[in-house]
């Protein structure tokens, strides 16, 4: 099975990091060019079923339960599931000195009929989630005044 966990300070009121990143019709924005289409499907209490749609026209469902009392997001990828046997997805919120801690831990495993190994997927979605990060660092920061 593959795990990543990649972090990044946001100089940012926990209110706004929080709800901004947790905004899934914004992600087209905050993930750069990784998703084309990032679209709400339903959304009851605390839980969004949501789709996602990629550069190459790729399209999955997720479901994100949100515990901001909590300080955490927890996801899983839904339909398809393929190229993975199961995608999990918590983010942390952890206020630190210089505003607050976002951590993105995701554990999965990859269909033996995948093209690639967990090992390569982990190296993908660090490289990714990195890049990514960076982006939301931006973008809730300037939206923060920071």
């Amino acid at each position: 099975m593959g795990h990543t966990c990649n972090s990044i300070i946001i100089n940012a009121p926990y209110e706004k990091v929080f709800d901004i990143s947790n905004d899934i019709t914004r992600w087209t924005e905050l993930f750069g060019t990784e998703y084309k289409k990032a679209e709400v499907v339903k959304k009851e209490a605390n839980k969004i079923t949501f789709r996602l749609t990629d550069e190459e026209d790729k399209s999955w469902q997720s479901w994100r339960l949100l515990f901001k009392d909590k300080y955490f997001a927890y996801a899983e990828r839904e339909e398809p599931k393929f190229p993975f046997v199961y995608m999990k997805i918590i983010w942390l919120y952890t206020p630190v000195p210089g505003g607050v801690e976002i951590s993105w831990i995701q554990h999965f495993q990859m269909d033996p009929k995948a093209k690639f190994s967990d090992s390569q997927v982990e190296g993908f979605i660090n490289e990714g989630s990195q890049h990514n990060l960076k982006i939301f660092k931006e973008i809730i920061e300037k939206e923060a005044g920071k």
